[in-house]
């Protein structure tokens, strides 16, 4: 696990600033750092650079940038390729000289051209120069695991694995993409391709993307949607084949994720996903696997004493901390400098202490992300299920609502709640993302500060019908899979991890184990109400059903309390007429009157769709993000 940055340009950029760029990924790769300049035809400079966590093959053999034999290829690369020493045995005429899996990619380039991407089961983030072909490529693995930004202006591109590098290059000019805001104030995240900045992106899962005589050309060769149209249409039809072939697609999965030369150890919540992994790691390991988990004293929070009975059962080596608001407070204000994009999934904050207290111990910790995206795990698709089946009747409420004279007197307005969201849900493209009450108008709205001409992004994804599937739960699980997944819950866990110099790693996202997720049939994930059921039936085999059977807590933040209490003062200054105005992004007078109601309104909205906690939450860190890079910076 590393940061890599680099550039392709004609204006200078000095071996000492693009040493400046690679230190600010300090903490993603605090054990080497390396930085090369490159000449190209056009005048163009290539510059290469890598901040490195050792993970295999601790020695100097291991440093990047790292060439090929002959000197042809140069490669800078942040992750893991797991099957490297498979793919080491079909490249044995390459003169090896390291035993990293940075070196096979060069062979499999070499060999295969491009196309080796196909055969990689990792998680990466590639930079790839062919001087002899002129041409550098950027690599992102398939379910975006790993980051990689790029700015792409007057034919140059400087990338990296976070966006201080980027903001550190010379000449680069931060002008924040107002089109982005309402998305982000939604969803609480910016999904690829965007970013916040203008041209700025994010490559986008499973993409490639090749600079070439001062042109970018971007492709997939992979995608969520071809991959789950190709194996739905060989679905393995019996129950019991399934679960096999599952389980021991997750046990080789697990095992290609426990080869380090450093010390490893697992996430351990007490639910499926994490209990699965951590006991199918034990089955693979010599000794006790190193467990992690954090405890809240409130208790309705509380997940501590399910993990530990799974670690007792398991024989694990058992690590728990007991944390408290305090705790979680003093993570605040480290939030813009590691997610150095504006992002406000809250649960950043618990999942920046179980990487802490793992850090103590392991370099590397294997997680369960992606068992609810891959087989319906969240309660949002027990909703979608519940909406398609009343959709006929809320189309019909719909249109009486606004026959003439109906419509004047409002009638849609003062039904309940959850007929109202039924009722109004009737763009075909966004079938799945209903509810919320008024948060898409108040985002909106709270983003109105819109330059003539430019382009504002729906706080929807209107992409559902390009999905090859009727059925709205599975649709929904699609969708998640390419925005979500990789937008918001592995982000998190890049950067929570890596602000400590953490390797995650997610067997479940392993690429043989999502193909084959598509083939399962939705009915053995979805069984009769029962969420998860095939995976649940696989953690089974190895753990009491009586330890894992409760309803899910998950990590826990008071907004409200928070909001309103300890960060008051500090909201409050965020929405003063003086600060708005200056950085003319939001609606000053509508955020303000927002706001303040929100501060007196109390817990009165809960379960009525006007509780905006995450709305003003999102607000709250976006100019905490402001300030730091913006209103504090030096530029």
């Amino acid at each position: 696990m590393c940061g890599i940055c680099g550039y392709i340009r004609r204006r200078e950029v000095t071996p000492d600033q693009l040493k400046k760029m690679n230190d600010t990924m300090y903490h993603r790769g605090p054990d080497d750092s390396g930085e090369e300049l490159y000449g190209m035809s056009g005048g163009y400079r290539v510059g290469l650079a890598q901040r490195r966590l050792s993970i295999l093959d601790l020695s100097v053999l291991g440093h990047q940038p790292m060439h090929s034999a002959d000197d042809r290829i140069v490669v800078v690369y942040n992750g893991e390729i797991y099957n490297f020493r498979e793919l080491r045995e079909e490249l044995a005429d390459y003169p090896f000289r390291s035993d990293c899996d940075t070196e096979v990619i060069i062979a499999a380039y070499l060999k295969w051209g491009i196309s080796c991407v196909k055969r990689f089961n990792g998680m990466f983030a590639i930079a790839l120069f062919d001087r002899e072909e002129e041409a550098v490529y950027l690599i992102r693995d398939r379910i975006g695991k790993k980051p990689l930004y790029y700015w792409y202006e007057q034919e140059e591109l400087v990338f990296a694995s976070e966006l201080k590098p980027i903001m550190a290059c010379p000449d680069f000019h931060a002008e924040i993409d107002r089109g982005v805001l309402s998305r982000y104030l939604f969803q609480q995240y910016i999904n690829a391709p965007d970013s916040v900045y203008k041209n700025v992106f994010k490559l986008a899962p499973g993409a490639i993307l090749r600079f070439q005589d001062g042109r970018i050309e971007t492709w997939s060769y992979w995608s969520v949607r071809e991959a789950y149209a190709e194996a739905s249409e060989m679905p393995v039809t019996a129950y019991e084949e399934a679960k096999e072939q599952l389980k021991d697609l997750l046990q080789r999965a697990v095992s290609l994720r426990m080869i380090a030369d450093v010390p490893l150890g697992t996430f351990l919540s007490g639910g499926y996903d994490s209990s699965l992994v951590t006991a199918m790691a034990q089955v693979h390991s010599g000794e006790p696997v190193k467990t992690f988990s954090i405890g809240f004293y409130e208790e309705n929070y509380n997940e501590a004493p399910y993990a530990r009975a799974v670690a007792d059962y398991l024989g694990t080596a058992h690590t728990e901390l007991m944390i408290d608001e305090t705790d979680m407070l003093r993570m605040v204000e480290s939030i813009p400098k590691y997610y150095d994009e504006p992002f406000a999934d809250p649960s950043q904050i618990p999942t920046m202490l179980v990487c802490k207290l793992a850090r103590e111990q392991v370099t590397v910790a294997l997680s369960g992300d992606g068992g609810d995206e891959f087989y319906c795990g969240y309660n949002i698709y027990e909703k979608v299920a519940q909406a398609q089946k009343l959709d006929m009747l809320g189309g019909l409420v719909h249109n009486l609502c606004n026959l003439p004279g109906i419509r004047q007197a409002g009638l849609e307005k003062r039904l309940p709640f959850k007929a109202r969201v039924i009722a109004g849900n009737r763009d075909r493209e966004t079938k799945t993302q209903f509810g919320a009450g008024n948060y898409p108008g108040m985002a909106r709205a709270m983003a109105g500060r819109m330059a003539s001409g430019e382009r504002a992004l729906p706080v929807h994804y209107p992409v559902e019908c390009s999905y090859p599937v009727g059925d709205w739960q599975v649709r929904r699980m699609l969708l998640d899979m390419d925005t979500y997944l990789p937008g918001d819950i592995l982000c998190k866990m890049d950067r929570a991890s890596m602000k400590y110099s953490l390797e995650a790693r997610c067997p479940i996202l392993d690429p043989d184990v999502m193909d084959f997720s598509y083939r399962i049939p939705h009915a053995f994930k979805y069984a009769s109400g029962d969420k998860k059921h095939i995976l649940k039936e696989i953690a089974y085999d190895y753990i009491p059903r009586e330890l894992l059977e409760r309803p899910k807590k998950g990590f826990g933040v008071p907004l409200d309390k928070w909001l309103r209490g300890p960060l008051r003062e500090q909201l409050l200054c965020y929405t003063e007429y003086g600060f708005l105005k200056r950085q003319n992004l939001f609606d000053e007078s509508y955020v303000k009157k927002m706001v303040g109601s929100y501060l007196d309104t109390g817990d009165r909205g809960r379960g009525t769709g006007e509780n905006y906690s995450g709305l003003v939450w999102a607000f709250f860190v976006f100019q905490q993000w402001y300030t730091c890079f913006h209103e504090n910076s030096n530029r």
